[in-house]
Order: structure tokens, then sequence, then C-alpha cells
């Protein structure tokens, strides 16, 4: 599974743009996804009570499961 998708979900979430970097890390049958973003735009990415992280990780998760694979995002601060 590629971070392109990541990437661009991200991207069109805040607002210093050259900031957001994805780091894949493959795993058995798993991807984790480890994004970094500017800290100002933190509360961007994971949105008012976690709403919008969890949004994305529900994208990531059928995206995944087309592939027979699982997908795991972690935001680091």
């Amino acid at each position: 599974m590629r971070d392109d998708l990541v990437l661009w979900l991200a991207r069109e979430l805040v607002e210093k743009k050259d900031a957001v970097h994805v780091e894949t890390l493959e795993r058995d049958r798993s991807t984790v996804f480890e994004l970094t973003v500017d800290p100002a735009d933190l509360g961007r990415v994971i949105g008012r009570g976690g709403r919008t992280a969890k949004a994305i990780r529900t994208v990531l998760e059928i995206a995944a499961r087309r592939q027979g694979r699982r997908a795991v995002l972690d935001i680091l601060d």
C-alpha cells in the first residue's frame, strides 16, 4: 500500500503543505503510516474530538481491505 492517499488527505487539511511527511512501515499483513505535520497544523489533522483523524483512519482501512491488508495511522507530534 502506498502513502499517496495519506499524503494527499493530510495536505488538503493543513496550511503548511510542505511540512507534511509520511513514513511507511510494512509489517506482516499491515502497513503503518507515520504522519508528521507542522505543530501549528496538528489540530487540523486531528480535528475536534479526533473526528478528522478517525475519518482518515476509516478511509485508509477501507483502501487497505481492498488489498487484503490492514492499515494503521500514527499521527506524530
